[in-house]
């Protein structure tokens, strides 16, 4: 009976009517009507406004139309290869079409001349607009019926208000004085969960590995943070694809992670604090340089020299008088300067051997994870763009955005909720935690960035990958990498904003950035947050920005050749500031050329436990973890071409403003102030005496422990309440007593033998011993510090 009926309805050009009245599920989709036999329309009234609207039994039912194995790629071929989809509106009762390459929406079927943007062609630059419209007088059909979303279709609020784009941690009023050339997009995959997760255990195991070979070849420990600085060195050199692992670098061997393992050989040095530690670590070294050399391949002048002065020092142990641990350094310094030369040749090429493994070990990862990516893509229909065949037009402009010129699907959703002041985000078991002040910082970040995703639906599952990725970099450790990621203090931007117009940071990252442009590490996950890409890679004409950089050597050292590049290349105002620590014994590479530069324009010092730095982790940890007091002197930097100099001219009363900016500020629950060595009274300023061997200025100890924030607060804030007395000024000598021990200031007396542990040493507690942080050969502690 109903094929019947169907039958007579087609003979009089009628569409059939379905018995049901329910209509479709909001995103259900139904096949083209223009496709179909052509009918004759039915008349309809206008579509009801409200989505719950419910027929009544006597009521006309709402048209359908027949459905089909797969409604939503129901179109023709050339609109599905343009990213056009059909789906059904809930609100409106009818089809509409998605593109989602462009996330444009029509009511209407797109012509099929139209094919829409390009996916390797974006912005429409090679694409021919000639005959899209033949009478370009008139507005295209297209536009005019266009489909608005629904409100309830955004997640968060449409509007930003001006009073939020101001925060506790941020000014993102300040609009950016950079002036930059038109640059190429980028051609790195979009992040995705899935590809974030797959790097992390990947690069875990590339950490595990590396402990691994360290202990099995050479029998000591992976040395700290140098799995984070080799990252760094070997970036600046990189040629590669992936935005945090080595895949192209020329040489394979690198001089960071070769210098810090031979640092460390035979066995790892500190500074001790008692008699007898000093000792036991003299007495460990000669020993471990006695076995070391017996087990490597070694010329005899070699072996005779060290079996002489090790065979010497055990004779010294066992016959010296009780010494104090100034002479027990003496004598391990002079030891290893004797031992030194000879146990690295003996140990080069094994060193080297484990360089090498852990660059190839990386390719690998990096080829794995780039297939795996493009084959996730490519199920959503991506395909790698190809490379770019015309140089971009050498045209100025204010600096944007990276633009990522491959499109993104659509993420997996993740799971959010609140602990407290903690925002924590979960994905396939995982879940990474932020403060949900700073959470809100992202959001701003978004919405003024990411123009592809107008709608914030990939929001919370790239705030993920963007945490995902940076606990990736600082390490499984809880308190690994924090240095890596430290910045100024909140009154020193602004006092480098209003005296120096200062607008951009050099090294940053959307977590914890001041400014709403900046530089940072990983173009792919940060530029969808306003990231401007790797300062190498970024080639301002003019502007004026602050530049506070990882403390890695090559780093800091290619930094500063980039930057005089720019200030050479150019005439309008470019301006630097530029903040390092100010290592001097021996001084590092970038120390010396800034401070040789023709574009050195003046320099001031800072020292030591007279400022601070924001935490590395200022995104997720408490409000008494957020700063933390610099064990090493700061060396500020102006670099300025001429017209830089006179519009931003860093005159006495400008530099008075940013030094009192720099002053740490008074927390009740942790020490008082120290005070500044200007604010001593004469009587109390005291200064080492420069010829003697422990004289290094500005007191930095360059040792591992001590140049990092490693430490737990409650351990920093002991060791700086130390330094101070309780109105500020250095604490008072000890009451010696003619007569007997030192009085101890906690009652009863100091013994002997604890009085030649502590007593000896000098003032500033720091030694120029060759073993601790001033050979050439050992490791730079400060550079466990990143700032982007």
């Amino acid at each position: 009976m109903e094929s019947t009926q169907l039958q007579m309805s087609n003979k009089k050009g009628t569409a059939p009517l379905h018995n049901s009245a329910a209509s479709p599920q909001a995103g259900q989709a139904v096949p083209n009507p223009s496709l179909q036999q052509l009918k004759t329309p039915i008349s309809q009234s206008p579509a009801p406004t409200n989505h719950a609207h419910r027929h009544g039994p006597m009521s006309t039912p709402s048209p359908q139309m027949p459905q089909s194995p797969d409604p939503v790629h129901d179109l023709p071929h050339e609109l599905l290869q343009a990213g056009w989809r059909q789906f059904w509106s809930k609100r409106e009762q009818r089809n509409y079409y998605f593109n989602k390459f462009t996330q444009q929406s029509l009511w209407e079927m797109p012509t099929l001349g139209d094919r829409g943007t390009s996916r390797h062609d974006p912005l429409g630059i090679q694409t021919d607009h000639s005959g899209a419209h033949p009478h370009p007088g008139l507005p295209s059909p297209l536009v005019m019926m266009q489909r608005k979303h629904s409100i309830e279709e955004s997640p968060v609020s449409p509007t930003i208000k001006m009073n939020d784009l101001k925060g506790p941690f941020w000014d993102f009023t300040v609009n950016t004085n950079a002036i930059i050339f038109e640059r190429y997009p980028s051609r790195l995959p979009p992040p995705h969960n899935d590809i974030e997760q797959l790097r992390s255990n990947l690069v875990k195991e590339l950490r595990s590995r590396y402990n691994e070979l360290c202990q099995q070849r050479e029998g000591i420990r992976a040395p700290k943070e140098s799995f984070n600085r080799w990252l760094l060195e070997r970036k600046v050199i990189d040629k590669g694809c992936d935005p945090m692992l080595p895949s192209n670098c020329s040489p394979e061997v690198s001089p960071s992670m070769k210098r810090e393992i031979m640092s460390d050989i035979p066995i790892r040095l500190h500074r001790p604090k008692m008699f007898m530690e000093a000792k036991k670590l003299l007495y460990n070294y000669a020993e471990a340089a006695k076995k070391l050399i017996e087990s490597r391949r070694a010329t005899p002048e070699s072996r005779k020299i060290i079996k002489w002065n090790v065979d010497e020092m055990f004779r010294w142990l066992r016959t010296g008088p009780n010494c104090t641990i100034d002479e027990f350094m003496k004598r391990l310094a002079h030891l290893k300067e004797q031992c030194g030369p000879h146990l690295s040749a003996a140990v080069s090429s094994s060193v080297e051997g484990i360089c090498t493994k852990m660059y190839h070990m990386s390719c690998e990862i990096v080829k794995k994870l780039r297939d795996k990516h493009w084959e996730l893509l490519k199920e959503h229909q991506i395909e790698e763009p190809k490379p770019f065949t015309r140089p971009p037009q050498d045209k100025k402009m204010p600096c944007y955005a990276v633009f990522a010129i491959v499109p993104s699907p659509r993420l997996p959703s993740v799971d959010i909720h609140e602990e407290g002041p903690t925002t924590c985000l979960r994905y396939n078991g995982e879940m990474m935690k932020i403060n949900t002040a700073y959470l809100r910082k992202l959001e701003l970040l978004y919405r003024l960035h990411a123009t592809d995703d107008r709608l914030r639906y990939n929001f919370l599952p790239r705030v993920w990958c963007l945490l995902r990725r940076y606990q990736t970099l600082f390490g499984v450790g809880p308190y690994e990498g924090n240095g890596f990621h430290g910045a100024l203090p909140l009154n020193v931007f602004e006092a480098l904003n209003k005296n120096f117009g200062v607008t951009f940071e050099c090294f940053a990252s959307p977590l914890n950035c001041y400014f709403k442009q900046f530089c940072s590490v990983f173009a792919d996950t940060d530029c969808y947050f306003g990231s401007r890409g790797p300062l190498l890679d970024f080639h301002p004409v003019s502007g004026s920005f602050e530049a506070n950089p990882p403390f890695g050597e090559e780093l800091m050292e290619a930094m500063v050749a980039h930057f005089e590049r720019l200030l050479a290349n150019t005439t309008d105002p470019l301006s630097f500031i530029v903040f390092v620590p100010e290592w001097r014994n021996p001084p590092t590479a970038a120390l010396v050329n800034m401070e040789q530069s023709r574009f050195k324009r003046r320099q001031e010092i800072v020292l030591a436990y007279e400022h601070e730095y924001r935490s590395g982790r200022q995104h997720s940890c408490s409000v008494e973890e957020m700063n933390y007091r610099a064990v090493h002197g700061t060396a500020i930097f102006f670099l300025q071409n001429e017209a830089g100099h006179q519009r931003w001219t860093p005159t006495d009363e400008k530099i008075q403003i940013l030094m009192e900016a720099y002053r740490p500020s008074e927390g009740k629950e942790g020490p008082p102030r120290r005070k500044l060595a200007s604010e001593w009274p004469e009587v109390n300023r005291r200064q080492p005496p420069t010829e003697s061997p422990t004289y290094r200025p500005g007191a930095q100890k360059r040792s591992m422990d001590s140049e990092t924030d490693s430490d737990p607060p409650a351990k920093k804030r002991a060791r700086e309440w130390s330094r101070t007395g309780d109105n500020g000024d250095p604490p008072p000598r000890r009451n010696v007593r003619d007569d007997g021990p030192l009085a101890s200031p906690l009652g009863g007396y100091i013994s002997e033998k604890d009085r030649t542990s502590n007593d000896q040493r000098t003032q500033d507690g720091n030694h120029t011993d060759k073993f601790h942080g001033d050979h050439p050969s050992s490791s730079r502690p400060g550079t466990a510090r990143i700032v982007k």
